[in-house]
């Protein structure tokens, strides 16, 4: 009588991460890379916020890229909405914006790293799996930058303006940039034209600005600069 052949140890599960990013090109490029790895497995990808509000709770997924731009609202918020939803998530921002700009920002919503688009895809694996670790991943600057600031509670650190905004006027800040007017924005980031338009004028008072116009123009260059 023959032996039963021993069964094969059955395949541990592959990791399930949400991908987040309305360039289409971009997408695909990071699914495939992450399908690629045989224990990440891509279990859904949105092109907005909506989509990804309603993806998450469905697929639970143990890790999310995040971009920071997206068309209907702003990748903070998500991040922060996501986190409230599934709170042991991991998330892993993309940008392209530099990351003197919103790293600090990402880590204080919930994400656990911060990553720039132009990084090369085997550089956003790495940032992925040292998240899914329970580490931080950020560029040495940034950390170096961010230890400073820790060792300087006692004393003043000078901030730019655009720093001393909160997330949520830097969104508004932002939007004027992308010439967005008040309702759009109201829209957007769901809040009435009235509170767009306080925020407006917080923005004018720190950033020392007088008119609507000077706002306009400084929103405009520092996208472009950044």
């Amino acid at each position: 009588m023959k032996k039963a052949s021993p069964k094969a140890a059955p395949k541990p599960a592959r990791i399930r991460v949400l991908v987040v990013e309305d360039h289409p090109m971009l997408r695909k490029g990071l699914v495939q890379c992450i399908n690629d790895e045989s224990d990440l497995t891509v279990c859904g990808e949105a092109a907005s916020v909506a989509q990804a509000m309603k993806l998450a709770p469905a697929q639970k997924p143990e890790a999310a890229i995040v971009d920071i731009g997206l068309p209907d609202g702003h990748g903070l918020e998500l991040v922060k909405n996501l986190k409230t939803l599934l709170p042991r998530l991991k998330i892993l921002v993309l940008s392209m914006h530099e990351e003197s700009v919103y790293a600090a920002r990402a880590l204080q919503a919930g994400a656990l790293g911060y990553i720039m688009k132009k990084e090369s895809p085997d550089q956003i694996i790495l940032a992925l799996r040292k998240i899914l670790g329970g580490e931080v991943s950020i560029s040495g600057a940034v950390a170096g930058r961010l230890l400073t600031r820790v060792a300087n509670q006692g004393a003043e650190t000078p901030l730019t303006p655009e720093e001393q905004l909160s997330d949520r006027e830097l969104e508004v800040f932002e939007m004027i940039g992308q010439g967005k007017d008040t309702k759009v924005i109201a829209d957007l980031l769901h809040l009435s034209p009235k509170t767009v338009s306080a925020h407006r004028e917080n923005v004018k008072l720190k950033l020392g600005l007088k008119d609507a116009n000077s706002l306009a123009h400084r929103a405009f260059n520092w996208m472009r600069d950044h």
